[in-house]
């Protein structure tokens, strides 16, 4: 028993225990799972295919669909109004976000140094007065409200 002595024999034998082992575990789970199950499976076909894609691609885009989708006429007309007042935009209020009032919104948004891709930014609704509704603040004189600032390009 002189090679039992170094160890060299034993840590084979332990390897080659272990090797078996996982090999007769991966087996077992590999039977288990293959054709030993009485269930048949049908092949997916291609309806089958195209329809759970479209699932997925309803479930990824859904968030974009939510959230306001335009701005109501009534407070288009609000809008359309404070630019006329403001010398923005000539004629009467229809209501209707159109080319001429999109315009004017960004003419306004330019005149004052804030982004014109979209229209209307909150600023420019803030500085026509058609900021958030403050009607229903319960402390108005301690509440830190958004209010325009008057000749600020001068200071």
């Amino acid at each position: 028993m002189p090679s039992l002595c170094r160890g060299y024999p034993v840590r084979t034998n332990i390897l080659a225990f272990l090797l078996v082992t996982a090999l007769f575990s991966t087996s077992t789970l590999w039977a288990r799972s293959g054709s030993g199950s009485s269930k048949t499976t049908k092949p997916k076909t291609s309806a089958t295919k195209k329809s759970s894609k479209k699932k997925k691609v309803s479930k990824k885009g859904s968030w974009r669909n939510r959230g306001q989708k335009q701005i109501a006429d009534d407070r288009t007309r609000e809008i359309q109004a404070a630019l006329v007042r403001d010398g923005y935009l000539s004629g009467e209020p229809s209501g209707i976000m159109d080319d001429r009032t999109k315009a004017a919104l960004s003419k306004l948004q330019a005149d004052n140094g804030w982004q014109t891709k979209i229209v209307p930014d909150s600023r420019a609704l803030i500085k026509l007065g058609l900021g958030p509704d403050q009607s229903n603040i319960i402390n108005p004189g301690s509440a830190a409200l958004a209010t325009p600032v008057v000749g600020a390009a001068n200071q």
